[in-house]
């Protein structure tokens, strides 16, 4: 069960960062302003985005793994610190950080793809691609609200409202 939530955690995260980052880098172009986005470009983008989200996701979650056992520590009342991430629990933190930081790399790539192919494949209809976000963000929203309890329209509202800000950021940024 663990496993599950922490790869759920891992999709949900590298989803987001992927669809949200592109809209932040491209927007501008993908509105129509400048260039129109090549592949080249879109992959390119991808791939930035993927490999700076794998280090964020393993140095933050192998953090938070690390003062997991902290805590546990002080509950055990151990006498010194450091003992249970120096076990295997310690390497065992490690890896479940290594590969969620893989996971959440994998999906912030296709996340990042999303918005990006459409707009490199129909330069003409570069308008799609904005849509394919925001349709994967409510979609995103529905399916998070299902596993967490929670009202779908307001989560799949919510994600909409934050593509919609940050189409408008990147397209006044103009990153790229």
């Amino acid at each position: 069960m663990v496993d599950q939530r922490n790869n759920l955690f891992a999709i949900v995260i590298g989803l987001m960062d992927g669809i949200l980052t592109a809209l932040a880098l491209a927007a501008g172009r993908i509105i129509g302003s400048g260039d129109p986005i090549s592949l080249q470009l879109a992959l390119r983008i991808s791939t930035g985005g993927a490999i700076s989200g794998i280090f964020i996701f393993f140095v933050a979650e192998y953090a938070r793994q690390r003062s997991d056992l902290v805590v546990a520590e002080m509950h055990l009342r151990l006498s010194s610190k450091g003992q249970l991430a120096a076990s295997a629990l310690g390497r065992s933190s490690f890896n479940r950080a290594l590969v969620g930081a893989a996971v959440s790399g994998t999906c912030s790539f296709a996340g990042a793809l999303l918005p990006l192919l459409p707009a490199a494949v129909f330069p003409r209809y570069s308008w799609l691609a904005l849509v394919a976000a925001l349709i994967a963000l409510v979609v995103l929203g529905t399916g998070l609200a299902k596993v967490a309890s929670a009202n779908p329209l307001r989560w799949a509202t919510a994600l909409l409202i934050i593509g919609g800000v940050l189409i408008v950021v990147g397209n006044w940024l103009h990153i790229v």
